[in-house]
């Protein structure tokens, strides 16, 4: 995805001396995060109940934290090559400042009792009420991650990407900057970013939104999600970028006419979807990208991406209440994109994701 005649367009890191030194801050920076929100994983875990109905673990089926300490780091590596590359520049907020850090982290401590307390009753759909349920479809109105509030607060909005940093140990950032690579190689082989189209589904808080407008400033970005609390997040991630658009509705129902869009983005909705609506928001995509435009889908690893890590996937819905992800792992995706008429451009393993890329034909193929 990568092989492209055409020069990068995002400036590349000084060259000599300063440029190793933003290399050696760059390193410095993600080993902090990984220690940081690697320690609070840790603890966390510690105090989670048992899990009821997991799979029986097999003598060396889970890796080890060395194991999974070096495939992070594996992806920084990646990331920073990225950044050498001239994909995206390099990131300026690897860590929170450190008030705002601890506050953050006191904010997810204090909710872990309430959020164990629905993982030892298995409670889920604390969301599911009379009120919600005339706003939202059924499958969306559950505590995923057992967290407080599901989709639906101002609170859950502003602990998400916290919660999710804890859960990838730091990783989370940059596992969604890998999809700048292929959506880069697209416009530099299309002209550039101007006059282009840019639509995400599911934008949820808009980290993957600021990264991609930070690169690419002349790309007409629009950000979808069906969470008013988490769009009233995004607004306040995005402030730096009022041109963007964002828009509350149903992913299965895209907003979009047909062909409209040049790059269709989604990072980490599909796990989170039942099969059916699964297959009605990659019908959606498909049709409202424009011939010769390009998806790039990032979400979770899948069974037989990485042998290591499979037996963390068959436990991963129990201990945090994915109710689609054990379909969603063994779900052929490739398969369903390409009955849709896109062309597979290829898939990557970005330690605990995959990033998928999918072309429409030029001329409008079946």
């Amino acid at each position: 995805m990568k092989d492209t005649p055409h020069p990068p367009r995002v400036p590349r890191p000084p060259p000599g001396f300063a440029r190793t030194v933003r290399g050696l801050g760059y390193g410095l920076g993600q080993s902090a995060r990984a220690a940081w929100y690697g320690g609070q994983y840790i603890l966390a875990n510690k105090l989670a109940p048992p899990m009821h109905g997991a799979p029986p673990v097999r003598p060396g089926s889970l890796p080890g934290w060395d194991t999974i300490r070096a495939d992070l780091f594996q992806l920084f590596r990646r990331d920073w090559r990225n950044v050498e590359d001239g994909y995206y520049p390099p990131p300026t907020d690897m860590m929170p400042p450190p008030g705002r850090a601890v506050a953050k982290a006191l904010d997810f401590l204090r909710d872990l009792p309430a959020v164990n307390l629905r993982r030892r009753l298995g409670t889920n759909s604390e969301v599911f009420d009379a009120r919600t349920r005339e706003r939202y479809p059924r499958y969306y109105l559950q505590n995923f991650h057992y967290q407080s509030d599901g989709w639906l607060s101002d609170a859950s909005a502003a602990r998400y990407d916290h919660q999710v940093e804890v859960l990838f140990t730091g990783g989370a950032d940059a596992m969604r900057r890998q999809a700048l690579v292929p959506i880069g190689d697209w416009l530099r082989a299309h002209g550039g970013a101007e006059g282009r189209r840019h639509l995400d589904v599911a934008c949820g808080t808009a980290r993957f939104l600021h990264d991609l407008k930070r690169t690419h400033p002349g790309l007409s970005v629009t950000g979808l999600d069906l969470s008013d609390a988490y769009l009233r997040r995004a607004r306040r991630v995005l402030r730096r970028f009022p041109d963007i658009a964002l828009t509350q509705g149903l992913a299965e129902r895209l907003p979009a006419a047909s062909g409209g869009v040049d790059l269709v983005t989604s990072v980490y909705l599909f796990h989170e979807l039942p099969r059916k609506v699964r297959r009605a928001v990659a019908a959606e995509m498909a049709r409202v990208l424009a011939p010769g435009g390009r998806l790039v889908i990032v979400d979770s690893i899948q069974l037989g991406d990485h042998g290591p890590y499979d037996a963390l996937l068959d436990r991963f819905p129990i201990a945090f209440h994915e109710p689609y992800y054990a379909d969603y792992i063994r779900d052929d995706l490739v398969r369903v994109l390409t009955d849709l008429g896109l062309v597979h451009a290829g898939t990557e393993r970005a330690f605990l994701s995959r990033v998928m890329v999918f072309d429409k034909p030029a001329d409008g193929g079946e």
